[in-house]
């Protein structure tokens, strides 16, 4: 099967990795540090915090920016649930605001004024314009889950100029790999510190009353990443911006194939930005049809994603489908096509083929 999205794994990184395991850590080593050091310098941030998912990575961020009963959490309803998860984990209400039409992200001119915090979503690797968002101050946690490698003009994605937090997350099918694990970034010391407290039992080491001796005076979970995970994020980074290239590369010869069809186009990244592509997501006419019969074929199309109002556990969002248009009106054709550095041009031209002959 062509799948939609796949990891690309190389010798470079399974030599890493072999090399951890013949050593000394494959828990909280000295791997971790190097990695979360690698994806600092890489967005232009001050820290980054390792976490064992990007799930994780979003509640911890929830958690060290003091969100929780009471507070009103804006997000983006075309998004995996764990974007309004993040709010609900630390027992805060969850809101929905309706996607733009030119962008599929969050429409920021559009969150009401009592929030008190944003998780904005860089919907399928598209980075949302946070640049007006300065003025207006609720908590910014950027759900960065498929941008990392993606940028605006002010800078990488994940460098906070417009926000206190980023979370990234590097399952198989995300730009880089770590076979699970996260990233939060920020340039806030205390945030890092309370998301380093955070991801293990909240901690505090006490060394002046002995070397064993530790408390701990606020929950915490066991969020960490091990080595194993991390030396593989770190060898992943140093092919970032290859893997970069070619999902642009992709993207464009998609939209070459595709143009003059019935088949909808994702929205494009505007002069100064760089789309992230880990999603290629495009509208058809009868999507059941169109997602089974190339299935059938076997390519691995998803859809991306069932919105976060649809799912039962929703029942406590006051927002409804009659308040999210544009997100219904995408979310009724939509599909992702398989797009990742290892899909050839060939499997693409099949990809296209069978496309076409479903319309």
């Amino acid at each position: 099967m062509i799948p939609y999205g796949r990891q690309s794994v190389d010798e470079d990184d399974i030599t890493s990795v072999v090399e951890v395991l013949r050593g000394d850590w494959l828990t909280q080593g000295p791997s971790i540090e190097r990695f979360e050091e690698a994806v600092a310098q890489y967005v232009g941030a001050k820290f980054a915090v390792a976490y064992s998912s990007g799930t994780s990575a979003l509640h911890g961020a929830a958690a060290a920016a003091g969100l929780g009963p009471g507070d009103l959490v804006a997000t983006s309803p075309l998004t995996f649930m764990a974007s309004a998860n993040a709010a609900r984990y630390v027992g805060a209400q969850p809101m929905l605001v309706d996607i733009e039409k030119d962008t599929w992200n969050i429409d920021t001119s559009a969150v009401p004024e009592n929030v008190r915090a944003v998780i904005p979503v860089h919907y399928a690797g598209l980075p949302v314009d946070l640049s007006g968002s300065k003025s207006r101050r609720p908590i910014i946690i950027e759900d960065a889950a498929h941008a990392l490698g993606a940028l605006t003009p002010d800078g990488p994605v994940g460098n906070c100029a417009h926000s206190d937090m980023c979370c990234f997350s590097f399952h198989p099918v995300k730009p880089i790999t770590t076979a699970e694990g996260g990233m939060v970034t920020t340039n806030d010391p205390a945030l890092a510190e309370r998301l380093r407290l955070f991801r293990s039992h909240g901690i505090v080491r006490k060394p002046e009353q002995g070397a064993w001796y530790y408390e701990i005076a606020e929950l915490g979970y066991h969020y960490r990443m091990t080595d194993i995970q991390a030396t593989l994020g770190a060898s992943q980074m140093n092919k970032l911006e290859k893997f970069m290239d070619r999902r642009n590369e992709i993207a464009e010869r998609y939209r070459e194939l595709l143009s003059h069809t019935s088949i909808g186009l994702p929205p494009a990244a505007p002069s100064g930005y760089r789309h992230g592509y880990h999603l290629f997501p495009v509208l058809v006419e009868n999507r059941r049809a169109v997602f089974d019969g190339m299935r059938d074929a076997n390519i691995g199309v998803q859809v991306h994603y069932v919105p976060v109002h649809h799912h039962p556990i929703s029942h406590d969002i006051s927002q409804r489908a009659s308040d999210l248009p544009v997100c219904e009106s995408v979310y009724e054709r939509i599909i992702s096509l398989p797009v990742h550095p290892r899909l050839t041009d060939e499997d693409q031209d099949f990809v296209v083929k069978t496309l076409l002959s479903l319309q």
